[in-house]
């Protein structure tokens, strides 16, 4: 018989020596720039983490951008908002440019910038100096007065409330020139300057009126003999009426006209006005939350359905309710059916319990790493229900799954266990233990590993994976990381890739190297192919 620890010796030998170390001090391998920024831009929203603040992720991420060329910081910021679907990341990439490149700034600026909450957080950016400049400047002024010249006078409208800056703020910071009459009592109205009342957009009138008329209302309760005219709602978007003293019937109106995001993010306050009281306006909402042309036109998150559902008073009808359980198995449409056998490895240690987005004053989200690790592990077993789920803290934890149950049943059963330390390599060394086969293994994690730490010359990761490719030598490894960071446990080759993001769009990355369409570190290159 071989010499078992000669030849283990030998295994061990081929296995690259750690680098670095991770947030826990274990022995891990460095990101390459180019990697760490793009997981970075997937994942980071600068909320204070398990393992960093948000100063410390702010660092890192312009400490990388020096690190790489500018056009691939371009591509990064074009990526993360298009793809990923990222607000503050791409905001800061494409600020970040303006002081370096005003060529890639301009063609970032116009992809990345897409609405008016990505417009106050570029301004933002720009006048907090963190990215070498305190003002907007020639460049990004125009930018700016063009974005404000594309879009009509409602759309402008609709889309101005929030603030520190409003857009109001913005328009007197860079003086666009009206191009006619409505705009020029537009931008009066707006910044609070004379203009002639009767230019105004017909829509803003139709806003003035409603909130004299509810103010008048407000008064009439004093004087019950005075009698105020009901007036229609304005089809404005829910913040730019939420302050106003609003009827039962007016919340009606604003159920029926609102978006499909605006619904998703108001199913309890619409419950509190009685909205769901009309069987008609429920059957509406219902309908509306599981359309797959408005899911898709809303950029959904799987794990915003997921936060909806969880928290869902019990006022909110059944059928809304189910409605959003539709709208899920609609979200994760890229999941992919991938031949083989699938092993989905979900992280269910400690640190995953912090929030997904981190910790932000006043806007915490109550989704936590360990939810989107479950739902992505949930979702592949509803797409491949012969694939095996193992998640893992110290050990793996037993659990008992259904591919035929809702997503959001399983979810909410691996989300619900585990609690310990971290142990990457757990999963794949029972699965030596048992001799078992698979095609891809799938993580989802942290990759914040320490209780598997000091084995050897690499990561315990790397040396059960290693085993486990002498058996299955066509298998392939993908890394799945939920949180920002600059290291991983498996480092990049042929037969393993690294990822980041919580988004329906990694699925797809996922699938096309899970059936060897495309090779290691394609992440990269799928971000370089990008045209700026």
């Amino acid at each position: 018989m071989a010499n078992k620890t000669l030849f283990a010796s030998l295994r061990d030998a081929l296995i690259p020596q750690t680098d670095t170390v991770n947030s826990e001090n274990a022995p891990a391998y460095a990101l390459a720039p180019k990697q760490a920024l793009a997981q970075y831009a997937a994942t980071g929203c600068f909320g204070r983490t398990f393992y960093a603040t948000a100063g410390e992720q702010l660092a890192n991420v312009l400490e990388l951008c020096e690190a790489v060329d500018p056009e691939f910081v371009a591509r990064v910021a074009i990526y993360s908002r298009t793809r990923s679907f990222m607000k503050d990341m791409p905001a800061l990439l494409c600020a970040w440019l303006s002081a370096r490149d005003s060529r890639l700034h301009e063609r970032a600026f116009t992809r990345v910038i897409d609405n008016a909450r990505m417009l106050r957080t570029y301004v933002q950016i720009l006048r907090s100096g963190v990215v070498g400049r305190k003002s907007l400047g020639s460049a990004p002024k125009r930018l700016v007065r063009e974005w404000l010249a594309s879009r009509g006078e409602d759309a402008l409208f609709c889309s101005s409330a929030g603030q520190s800056p409003s857009l109001s703020d913005i328009v007197k910071m860079v003086h666009p020139k009206p191009a006619g009459p409505a705009r020029e009592a537009f931008y009066g109205y707006m910044i609070g300057r004379s203009y002639d009342a009767n230019a105004l957009p017909k829509l803003v009138m139709q806003f003035e009126q409603f909130k004299a008329a509810k103010k008048d209302a407000d008064e009439a309760l004093e004087v019950p003999a005075l009698e105020v005219p009901a007036m229609e709602v304005p089809n404005v978007p829910f913040t730019l009426l939420s302050a106003l003293p609003l009827a039962p019937k007016d919340w009606e109106n604003i159920a029926k006209n609102a978006s499909w995001q605006t619904t998703r993010m108001n199913l309890n306050t619409f419950a509190r006005h009685g909205v769901f009281e009309t069987r008609a306006l429920a059957d509406l909402i219902a309908a509306r939350l599981r359309d797959a042309g408005e899911i898709q036109r809303a950029r959904v998150f799987p794990y915003q359905l997921l936060a909806a559902y969880q928290n869902t008073d019990a006022a909110v009808p059944q059928e809304v309710r189910d409605a959003l359980q539709d709208a899920m198995e609609l979200a994760i449409a890229n999941v992919p059916a991938i031949p083989g056998h699938i092993v989905v490895c979900p992280d269910v240690s400690g640190s995953m319990r912090s929030p997904v987005t981190g910790y932000r004053p006043g806007s915490t989200t109550g989704v936590r790493c360990v939810d989107v690790a479950a739902l992505v592990a949930a979702s592949v077993l509803r797409k491949n229900p012969s694939a095996s789920v193992l998640p893992f803290e110290e050990a793996v934890v037993p659990v008992d799954l259904n591919s035929r149950d809702s997503v959001m049943t399983n979810a909410g059963r691996l989300a619900s266990i585990g609690g310990g330390g971290t142990n990457c390599s757990a999963p794949v060394r029972l699965l030596n233990e048992r001799k078992a086969n698979a095609d891809l293994v799938l993580f989802v994690s942290d990759n914040e590993s320490w209780v598997d730490q000091g084995r050897g010359r690499g990561t315990a990761l790397l040396a059960e994976w290693s085993e486990f490719r002498q058996r299955n030598p066509k298998a392939r490894l993908v890394c799945l990381d939920v949180q920002p960071n600059q290291t991983t446990q498996a480092v990049e080759r042929a037969d393993i890739l690294n990822i980041g993001g919580f988004s329906d769009q990694v699925f797809e990355v996922i699938a096309a190297f899970a059936s060897g369409q495309l090779e290691a570190d394609y992440w990269i290159a799928r971000i370089e192919a990008l045209e700026v």
